[in-house]
């Protein structure tokens, strides 16, 4: 009857909990693809050169083939090296674009947080602004102003990512400013200049480093989109958009190669960069990480 009555008490699910899982299992597959993929976009296009001029309808809308392993498109191009030299475009424009849009953002979060007031309420609303309009839309008419180029596309999409970059500054820097550190700072006479250079950035960096990181895939698929649009690069260029626009009128002829190369190296490459950026995601936060695996 006492061993009836008596039962262990059940175990807390925080003791229950299995301890983290080690995030190699995602690090590892999204490591080895970006591995591959820089090789490739580094390395053949100094064996193979591209030339965007050339035609051969003798060999147009081959399937894939030993020859032509992602076949060829309607002008008898090779459409494999075609994607080797739009994916170098796209990601070649995804960095970069990231990093201005990074600077810009962090320069105008840190001037928001460490100011403060009215300067932090304004530079706010502005960004709320900016904000409240679709990010292609903004884009579309950035490059229509500039002209359709790559340094247009490029000033496009960093002119309308760095929003991200500066709230995160901004609401990193409110809470370090409460710390006693940068009180200490101050009362050894720091000046806000030197404050903000040498105790709030590198206490934010590697925040900004992960943001940017996540903006890439963010840019990679704008510039898709734009040049999708015929707002990108000129139509005879190597570029993921302007392929899969082109391979529309392919599509009627059964010429399914044509948009599935280059969209699968997109999607792949993109989900490699958010797949090593949510594993840096996790070890900056492992509180975080730890209440996922429960």
């Amino acid at each position: 009857m006492a061993d009836l009555l008596w039962r262990p008490a059940p175990r807390s699910r925080l003791t229950a909990a299995s301890p983290p899982r080690s995030p190699r299992w995602r690090l590892l597959p999204s490591a080895i693809i970006l591995a591959v993929v820089a090789l490739v976009v580094l390395i053949v296009p100094l064996v193979v050169e591209l030339n965007e001029q050339y035609v051969d309808l003798a060999i147009a809308n081959q399937p894939p083939s030993a020859a032509h392993l992602f076949g060829t498109d309607e002008l008898g191009r090779d459409v494999l090296l075609r994607c080797v030299y739009a994916l170098r475009v796209s990601l070649t424009v995804g960095v970069v674009a990231a990093l201005i849009s990074a600077l810009v953002g962090t320069a105008v979060g840190a001037l928001a947080g460490s100011i403060g007031g009215w300067f932090d309420r304004i530079l706010m609303r502005v960004v709320d602004a900016i904000a409240s309009v679709p990010h292609l839309l903004l884009g579309i008419v950035i490059v229509a102003i500039l002209r359709p180029s790559l340094s247009a596309v490029i000033i496009s999409i960093a002119l309308t990512h760095w929003l991200t970059a500066a709230r995160i500054v901004r609401s990193e820097v409110l809470s370090l400013r409460t710390r006693p550190f940068i009180d200490a700072a101050i009362v050894g006479g720091a000046s806000r200049l030197q404050v903000m250079t040498r105790h709030l950035l590198p206490n934010v960096a590697p925040q900004v480093l992960l943001a940017t990181t996540l903006m890439v895939p963010h840019a990679v698929w704008h510039e898709t989109a734009l040049s999708f649009l015929g707002l990108g690069l000129p139509p005879h260029a190597a570029s993921i958009g302007n392929m899969i626009n082109d391979a529309q009128r392919s599509l009627l002829i059964g010429g399914w190669w044509m948009s599935l190369a280059p969209g699968l190296l997109l999607i792949i490459t993109t989900l490699a960069v958010s797949g090593v950026s949510g594993v840096w995601r996790d070890r900056l936060n492992p509180k975080r990480r730890t209440e996922l695996t429960w």
